[in-house]
């Protein structure tokens, strides 16, 4: 019989719907149920494209005799940590407090009233490597429950204090030399042989390579950011964690050099890495970073994009049950579909009699100097075969926080690429992040199939604002701009920290045990990056003062993650670089080729405005295009030359206000 997750909306909750255990959501239910009954809780948490999360439920949660212990015992909670981010940040802070390291599936035991007493990760069905079983903790937390109650509670104090501690805010802000420090710092962890940084498992690290991307642009740091980004985009897109045939990159690599993927695709990692080829393509004119943007933005489009507008969370790294198998290939099926071709497909692809997976082989460019007459015609015929294959299991919910980040993606792809097709499907994503928006509710978190998830936390309100602004510079479409600043005030009214900062839960939101606060990337940009980078592009077509009184505190509260672990929070001191090099306003009033002059570089630093009612668009002339700094102005211009000459002009040392309480002065 289903049990309580049958109705769920969450596709990773259906996951389990006729496991036997009696599964409640959270919610008030469950917490009346355990204090009723005086039964401890277990609480666990995954997401629906998660491997081992699979895993664990096969051995556990479908085994008959494992529920039953968790049924006589617990009240049993499962929670799906992409519609719940803020329950996973919670508890994931005791996992890592108890053990020194996270991961899904998260599992968690706890009070009635929700302090974690004991957490860990994956527990197997057996004793196995040192990692006790499932049946092994669960006996000892009812044991402990029964007749040591008592040291459980002190422990779940203590936990529950620690998971509660508010980061202090710095007192100062970084400099420049702090930015080239960050970057020495990324220098001594980088893999010089493979790219990236640190060793197995290796993830893109899409924050880091942000910050990078704009110390190439801004030319800080001599030549190393390039080298590293370089670097690690060629052996990414050459690895088997980029899909040779459908485009898209896998979650992360479980080796150093990026061959052997854990095979799952979200949507998050494809959104923020086909704008870093992208914009890395700009600084390189490297080819193959193009391509790679391209065909990543494709599989979004091709794969995973809703009715609606919107575009789904994940696909799995299973199907049928195997993890890659519907990506990897054996030798017989090669030369099956390939015939005499198979050879060309070999050396193009790295494949082999023997393989490089278990046997079968994972496809990736061995040889970049490899050349093949026919590829298109292999890779066509390959795609044909996988196309036969059952796919992987789709997560067909919409994540509001990660359209955001695809709605910037196609954008700035439509923008530079003078692409009208990226342009409408950023429309679409636009149209419908905002379709569901309400002046009273606000944002919702996520949708599925006609039905609303939670209500939106900040990285949602920071990541549509941030692309609702994207879409607006690339389109000059006012209505976006509108959305863009009204999501952003919104944010600083449900979110903002007056310590400084922005919590990720709404002010009138549900009680946690602690309030959470994210100013650590992980993997996607933290909240307070995101609504750092909202800040500051409001605060360009504005000039208020207070927007960067709000940005210096936001930057100020991640400060120890900045001195500390700086590739931690790469995105934050990414955003905040630009500012250091000095922020330029630029207003081409109206229609004008003008405006394409912006995107033909890698920019970062620069905010456009071309249509609607703010500030730094009064009192100027069409035709012309205004280059400003802290809404202080050069003379305009109005030929695309004059224009690239004061974009590349270095800001002014004195004689510049930088606080101005209106705009339109010239220097």
């Amino acid at each position: 019989m289903p049990n309580r997750l049958a109705d769920s909306a969450s596709p990773y909750l259906l996951q389990h719907r006729d496991n036997p255990v009696d599964w409640y959501e959270w919610g008030d239910e469950a917490f009346a149920t355990a204090a009723s009954t005086d039964r401890p809780i277990l609480l666990s948490v995954g997401y629906s494209a998660c491997h081992w999360c699979h895993v664990m439920a096969h051995e556990s949660f479908e085994d008959a005799a494992t529920a039953q212990l968790m049924n006589d015992h617990f009240v049993n909670i499962k929670v799906d940590r992409e519609e719940r981010p803020d329950v996973d940040r919670v508890y994931m802070d005791a996992v890592t407090a108890m053990s020194g390291q996270g991961g899904w599936p998260m599992t968690v035991f706890m009070t009635p009233g929700g302090e974690p007493f004991f957490a860990g990760t994956y527990f197997p069905k057996n004793r196995m490597h040192g990692r006790p079983s499932l049946t092994d903790v669960i006996g000892a937390v009812v044991e402990a429950w029964t007749t040591k109650r008592g040291d459980l509670l002190d422990q779940a104090s203590r936990l529950t204090e620690a998971v509660g501690q508010a980061i202090p805010p710095s007192e100062g802000l970084p400099d420049l030399g702090d930015v080239e420090a960050a970057v020495g710092a990324l220098e001594a962890s980088f893999d010089t042989r493979h790219g990236g940084f640190g060793g197995a498992p290796k993830f893109p690290q899409a924050p880091t390579l942000e910050l990078l991307m704009r110390c190439v642009a801004h030319g800080i740091g001599g030549d190393e950011p390039l080298a590293m980004l370089s670097k690690t985009l060629d052996e990414m897109r050459r690895g088997g964690i980029y899909d040779q045939l459908g485009g898209g990159f896998a979650r992360y690599s479980v080796d150093e050099r990026w061959l052997v993927p854990h095979f799952e695709k979200m949507l998050y990692d494809n959104a923020l890495l086909a704008r870093v080829y992208l914009r890395t393509w700009q600084l390189t004119g490297d080819d193959t970073f193009l391509r790679t943007a391209r065909e990543t933005l494709d599989y979004l489009t091709t794969d995973m994009t809703d009715p609606a507008g919107g575009i789904y969370s994940a696909e799995d790294a299973d199907s049928e049950g195997v993890e890659g198998k519907f990506y990897v290939w054996s030798w017989q099926e090669l030369e099956a579909v390939l015939g005499d071709e198979v050879e060309d497909a070999a050396e193009l692809y790295g494949a082999s009699p023997g393989g490089n997976f278990e046997g079968d082989n994972i496809l990736h460019i061995g040889d970049p100097d490899a050349t093949v007459p026919d590829k298109n015609s292999i890779d066509s015929r390959l795609l044909d075969r996988r196309s036969t294959r059952v796919r992987p299991g789709l997560d067909d919910k919409v994540v509001t926080a990660w359209n955001g980040l695809a709605l910037r993606a196609f954008a700035e792809a439509g923008a530079v690429l003078g692409d009208d097709s990226s342009l409408d499907v950023a429309r679409r994503i636009a149209t419908f992040l905002m379709g569901q928006y309400h002046e009273e509710a606000g944002l919702l978190r996520s949708w599925r199939h006609g039905r609303a998830g939670p209500r939106g936390f900040c990285d949602d309100y920071a990541a549509t604002a941030v692309g609702l602004f994207a879409l607006y510079q690339a389109t000059g479409e006012a209505e976006w701009y509108d959305g863009a600043e009204q999501i952003t005030r919104r944010m600083i009214d449900l979110f903002a920290d007056p310590a400084g900062g922005f919590f990720a839960t709404a002010a009138d939101a549900e009680d946690l045990i602690a309030r959470p606060k994210n100013i650590q990337d992980n993997p996607t940009p933290s909240d307070n990056a995101l609504a750092a980078e909202a800040l500051l592009i409001l605060g360009a077509y504005t000039g208020e003062p207070r927007l960067r009184e709000l940005l210096e505190g936001t930057v100020r509260s991640a400060g120890i993650v900045l001195e500390r672990n700086p590739a931690f929070a790469g995105h934050m001191l990414a955003v905040w670089t630009s500012v250091l090099v000095g922020v330029k306003e630029v207003a081409v009033p109206g229609s004008s080729e003008l405006a394409g002059v912006v995107w033909d570089e890698f920019r970062p630093e620069v905010v456009l405005a071309t249509n609607g009612s703010m500030p730094l668009l009064e009192g100027r002339d069409e035709g012309k295009a205004y280059v400003c700094r802290n809404m202080v102005c050069d003379l305009p211009v109005d030929t695309p030359d004059a224009m690239r000459e004061q974009l590349s002009r270095p800001p002014p040392t004195t004689g510049c206000n930088p606080r101005p309480t209106h705009p339109g002065g010239e220097e």
